[in-house]
């Protein structure tokens, strides 16, 4: 049975130049988990908002064409009329609560829907357990993590049983095991149940084992295809490094996950048994002599690089830091020194405390205990306008950065606040994503978009200390290799840098150390191979594909191999 029909479904927004997605034609049957795979701002987003009806009912522009879902078509009823069938998430779940506390946001999809208090009840139980949810059911929402907010949007869509799931980004925010536990719960449904999941997601290392089939969207006009998974991957231009390492194996067909790639490159084991992992460059010593800046690149700019404030040499070093917040002791004896030019993941569990050593470390936060210095100054009795000059924080949510009407306007003001030549901050939304235009409003972007945009913003005051909340929040691997590239620059410059992160395969590629972080402490921190290997839940696809051996990446593959020929 066919639960969702596109027949040649176009949508055009006014303003833009282009359909944003055209000459969709195809069927989804029921019961299927169909993963939409595509380049950022290729319109993702669009296709899967025709089928709850955002598009075109909230969003605006033209829909051409019909999506129909178990019958009913999208443009004749409104999201409201389709809610007992279609359940969504979007790519930012603070949009969708109503209400205060966890609980409560479980139940109000059913109250809506006129559902009974004893089944309300029953699924609200249901709901927690499966996303591990019961020890937060009294709490704020305000109060969660990203990755915790997220869960909650998804449960809530979860508990009135809808028969379509429509989920944009869904494991974007999540740690590795948390990821894990909602594609497993997706899964479930899906055999179970019968549901029907039509998923966006960037990190395809994370969801492609799951998909019955994939929807490549490659460029944007070109008609989407839908298919079997492993055909689609090997010509797909996003891919995940399990795909990659097939690709540069050579095998055929290409494994979608660790197991698979594991039983087939015995002989690339073989042939890398005798080499050593090419070593990404030492992080500098903590006394923080400066590295020699990559020629060019603020030529590029328009700028000469400017000397660094003499107190930047110290980074950030934090002592015996402990932070409140309200009833949740958020960190606690935790310890921390950051050197110039060294880059370090913060990584662990939804709510461990990492965007709050974050927002300790740019001062929106003080501390309840112990110290915290940025280049030699407490941040949180440091003034706004001197503070910018030392640290830079690009928040989880980056339209918090964003406030003007156009890409141009709030390029324009990142470069008058930094005291830049015209022209720097646009620049680097070019280089992080081509093809975004000046008049194009910041609501308009993707969140892979936006996120460019912010980050392009608080990098063109060049802070010698740059605080990253997942920053590849929305990228797809393209951007992301663009970001990597960026900020290896700043780092060899001697910027400080600290990711807090839960995609491991970022830091593996760009990390120097790994410091993990659970129930607000320090569990571990040292060079990334040493922690990622020897951690089952953030070590990266190929360390799985090749373990014992200590790779972290397919780009240090590909030069061994490229060296031994």
């Amino acid at each position: 049975m066919t639960m969702i029909r596109f027949e040649d479904v176009s949508v055009r927004y006014e303003g833009v130049p282009r359909a944003t997605v055209e000459h969709v034609d195809l069927a989804v049957p029921e019961g299927e988990l169909v993963l939409v795979v595509g380049p950022s701002g290729v319109g993702k987003s669009t296709l899967l908002g025709t089928v709850s009806g955002l598009v075109p009912h909230f969003t605006g522009g033209t829909l051409r064409g019909r999506v129909t879902v178990a019958g009913r078509d999208t443009r004749t009823h409104k999201p409201r009329e389709l809610a007992d069938v279609v359940g969504t998430v979007g790519q930012d779940p603070l949009a969708h609560f109503v209400t205060d506390t966890v609980e409560d946001e479980l139940a109000y999809g059913m109250e809506s829907l006129g559902i009974a208090p004893d089944v309300m009840r029953r699924r609200v139980e249901e709901t927690l357990d499966l996303l591990g949810l019961a020890e937060l059911r009294d709490r704020p929402i305000s109060t969660l993590s990203g990755g915790q907010q997220q869960r909650v949007a998804i449960g809530s869509v979860l508990t009135p049983h809808p028969r379509v799931l429509v989920l944009d980004e869904p494991t974007s925010a999540l740690d590795p095991a948390a990821a894990e536990e909602v594609l497993a719960v997706l899964q479930r449904l899906v055999h179970d149940l019968g549901t029907t999941v039509l998923m966006a997601e960037h990190r395809l290392e994370r969801v492609v084992q799951y998909a019955d089939q994939v929807l490549l969207l490659p460029s944007p006009g070109a008609a989407p295809v839908l298919g079997d998974p492993a055909e689609l991957m090997a010509v797909s231009p996003v891919y995940p490094p399990v795909v990659a390492l097939g690709r540069l194996a050579g095998l055929d067909p290409l494994p979608l996950t660790v197991r698979d790639a594991r039983r087939k490159t015995a002989g690339l084991r073989e042939r890398l048994a005798d080499v050593t992992p090419p070593e990404r460059g030492a992080a500098p010593a903590a006394s923080g002599e400066r590295a020699a800046a990559p020629a060019g690149r603020w030529w590029r700019l328009g700028r000469k690089a400017p000397d660094e404030p003499a107190d930047a040499a110290t980074g950030a070093r934090v002592e015996g830091l402990a932070v409140r917040r309200g009833r949740v002791e958020a960190l606690r004896r935790v310890d921390l020194t950051v050197a110039p030019g060294e880059t370090i993941a913060l990584m662990g569990r939804n709510g461990a405390g990492k965007s709050t050593l974050l927002s300790t470390l740019v001062g929106l936060l003080p501390p309840t205990a112990g110290t915290v210095r940025v280049g030699g100054a407490a941040p949180h009795r440091t003034a706004p306008r001197e503070l910018i000059r030392r640290v830079g924080l690009v928040p989880q949510e980056p339209r918090d950065l964003l406030y003007a009407d156009t890409v141009a306007a709030e390029c324009a003001a990142a470069d008058h606040d930094a005291e830049a030549p015209a022209g720097s901050c646009r620049a680097l939304v070019a280089e992080l994503l081509p093809g975004i235009a000046d008049d194009t409003h910041p609501r308009d972007l993707s969140e892979g978009q936006r996120l460019a945009l912010a980050l392009a913003i608080v990098l063109t005051a060049r802070p010698p200390l740059l605080l990253l909340d997942e920053p590849t929040r929305g990228l797809d691997y393209a951007a992301k290799a663009r970001l990597v590239t960026i900020l290896r620059g700043l780092a060899a410059e001697g910027h400080a840098i600290v990711l807090a992160t839960h995609d491991v395969e970022l830091a593996a590629e760009l990390a120097h150390r790994v410091v993990i972080l659970a129930e607000g402490e320090v569990v571990a921190d040292g060079p990334t191979a040493e922690v990622v290997v020897s951690s089952p839940a953030f070590a990266p696809q190929v360390t799985k594909v090749l373990a014992p051996q200590r790779w972290l990446t397919v780009s240090q593959v590909r030069e061994a191999l490229e060296a031994a020929r």
